[in-house]
Parts: C-alpha cells; structure tokens; sequence
C-alpha cells in the first residue's frame, strides 16, 4: 500500500515535518510493508514561509522586529524565484509563540512586527509578496502592521494610536499613502488559512479572541473596535471587512487584502501547488493528514481539509489525526472528505503532557491503525 503521510504542524509543539516522521514510524511499525510518502504541508499559518522556502528551494532571512507584545524577537522571511518572491509569515513576527501564554493580551497585542519584516523583505526588491497568515497573537484588524509600512492611524489630537485592539478606538484619522507606496510595483499574495469575516460571531474577536488571552468582555470591546476601524476605513474608500478571510489572523487579512490590494488565496492551495500534491495523490492509496485540532474550523480552510478536498478529486480515503477532536457534530469535517477523525491522545491528560509526548502518542496512534488497515487489505 502507497500511504501518504500530509500533516500540518501542531502549533507550539511540533512542526509539520516532525509530525510527518513521528506518523510515518508508527505506520511502518505496524506495516512494514507499505510505501510511506512523506509530505509536510501549511495552511498560511505557522511553518508556511519553511515550507514554501524548502519545496521552491529558496533561502530563509532572519530579522530583528518587534513582538506581539513590544519586546525584539527574532523572525525570518524567505526568498524564492530567484528572489522575485518574497514570504512574510506573521506567525514569526506576532505569533502566539512569541508570548508565554500567561503574558498574552489580546487587547494590546501588535502586528507591528509584521509589517516590521514585510519591509525587511521589500529590501530585496521582490515582483510578488506572499503574506501567510495565521496562528497569530493580535486582534488589531492589521493596524501595527500598517502603521510599520508607513500608514498614519492618528487619535483626534494627532498623535498615533496606542497599539492592539485596544487603540482601535480612538482612530480618527487615517492615511494609508505610506504603506502603499512601500508596495509600489509589487503584487501581493495573502496565503489565508480561514474563511471567518471581520465581525461578528463568526469574526476575529469571536473566534479567535479566547485563544489570544481575551476574557468575554474583551471579546465584545474587540469586535466593536474593529467595527469602529472598519468605518473608518470605509470613509477613505476601502473595505475590511466584506469578504471571507478578512478577519484571518485578527484581521490582518482585511487590512492586507482589502486595504494593500493583496489577492487572497487559500493557503493550504498555494502550499500543495508548490509541493506537488496533485501527483502524489494520484498514486495514493490512502491519506494520513493531522493537525494540533480538528474541529469545526478545520473546516474553513485548514490543512486537513485542504488535503481531504484533493483526496476526494481522486477517490482517495483520508485518515485524520489530531491531539484534540471538537466536541461538536463532525458532518462538516466528513463532508469535507476526511474518512475518519481519530485523537491520539490515550486518555484525560494535561495540556504539558499533551504537548511533551505528541511525537510518542502519534507514533503509537500510527502504528494502532497501520495494524488494523493491513488487515484490512
């Protein structure tokens, strides 16, 4: 049998290579047999700038910018095509990595380093800017990130406003001249690993807000701040917040596509045009694809989906694998073309020992099933 071992990375703890080798142990383990094909992916969110930059044979920079929180991390960018193509991840600037859980504030939380190292990259000169987004730590509708690139976010007395979402509120005047012209002659890509809208019960705040350190009250001053941002942009003649994906990485995708003119695009798309996963597929005879969670939202442009999707094109069964399973209905994830959905998670156990043995409990998972499905056959 011809597995095809296409997982993303389990965010905080393993990358997607390191989960593509840990399934591929435990599947040879139980089927020695078999044909293993591993294949690490990314979805616009954490690990998209190594993947594309390993797969297009480019070259990774490293940038000294600011985090989500202020203090200097160290981020990286790539190069490909010779340099025409430039990746900016804003996972390496304003990642959630970036900040200890306990220290996370959703409310003050910055894209600033973003825009920081997309003008590291617009050094280089580059035809075409892909912005990956996802996995980030912020709620600020893309302001920081705009205020790096030269754009004025200014309060009713002229001075700029205070950082994160928090600031959003007291935009009064808004002038985007100097982010547009630091893209002069260069197309934008924005890589996009979710479908939510800006606002509302499905947008940045509602959905993403918790995870980034924002209480139910935050959650609501958040959405109402980007709604008062998007009204503003929207005297000025742009839009933020009208299109799925604008509330991707706290709405750093309505700022980039609906303000700097990026063309949105499904990330996990991009990821396997470039690794050529049509062909792969082809050959396949089943798919083992995995992601930190698979959940509702799995289903809105996520990794796993992304993979069942080409599966389905060629009649492909499609193993998912998860350390944590969404407690709602998973007609949405089966729809999609996953066959199945299984945690590798042996029982209750804590988030330290969850994240301390992923790579042990993936490999056993693997070699659980990897038994059955050889008996199968």
């Amino acid at each position: 049998m011809r597995v095809l071992i296409a997982p993303d990375s389990f965010k905080e703890c393993l990358t997607a290579k390191a989960v593509a080798d840990a399934i591929a142990v435990g599947w040879l383990r139980g089927a020695p047999a078999d044909q293993v094909i591993k294949i690490p992916l990314a979805d616009g969110g954490e690990g998209t700038t190594a993947t594309l930059v390993g797969a297009m044979h480019g070259r990774l920079h490293q940038a000294r910018v600011s985090g989500p929180s202020g203090d200097p991390v160290k981020a990286c960018y790539g190069l490909i095509d010779n340099g025409k193509t430039a990746i900016v991840e804003v996972a390496e600037a304003s990642g959630l990595h970036c900040v200890a859980e306990p220290d996370r504030n959703a409310m003050t939380a910055s894209s600033y380093g973003t825009g920081q190292l997309i003008m590291a990259a617009l050094k280089h000169r580059p035809k075409t800017l892909i912005v990956c987004l996802g996995g980030s730590a912020t709620t600020d509708g893309g302001a920081g990130l705009l205020q790096a690139m030269g754009a004025q976010l200014l309060d009713s007395k002229g001075g700029p406003i205070p950082p994160g979402g928090a600031g959003l509120k007291y935009i009064s005047h808004f002038d985007i001249a100097g982010a547009k012209a630091s893209l002069a002659g260069v197309d934008v890509v924005v890589a996009c690993d979710v479908t939510n809208p800006l606002l509302g019960d499905l947008g940045a705040a509602a959905v993403f807000g918790p995870q980034k350190g924002a209480s139910p009250g935050d959650v609501k001053v958040l959405d109402n701040n980007l709604g008062h941002f998007a009204r503003c942009v929207e005297q000025n003649g742009y839009d933020i917040r009208s299109f799925a994906g604008s509330g991707a990485a706290g709405g750093i995708g309505g700022a980039v596509a609906g303000i700097l003119g990026g063309l949105l695009k499904p990330g996990i798309e991009l990821v396997m045009a470039a690794v050529g996963m049509d062909a792969q597929m082809k050959a396949a005879d089943l798919v083992i694809t995995a992601e930190g969670a698979i959940d509702g939202q799995s289903a809105s442009g996520k990794t796993p989906t992304g993979v069942a999707k080409l599966a389905q094109r060629y009649q492909v069964p499609v193993i998912g694998l998860a350390g944590m399973l969404g407690g709602e209905n998973m007609t949405a994830i089966h729809e999609a073309g996953i066959t199945s959905v299984f945690s590798i998670a042996p029982g209750p156990i804590s988030k330290s020992d969850a994240i301390a043995r992923a790579a042990h409990y993936l490999e056993s998972t693997s070699e659980q099933l990897a038994r059955l499905v050889s008996r199968l056959k």
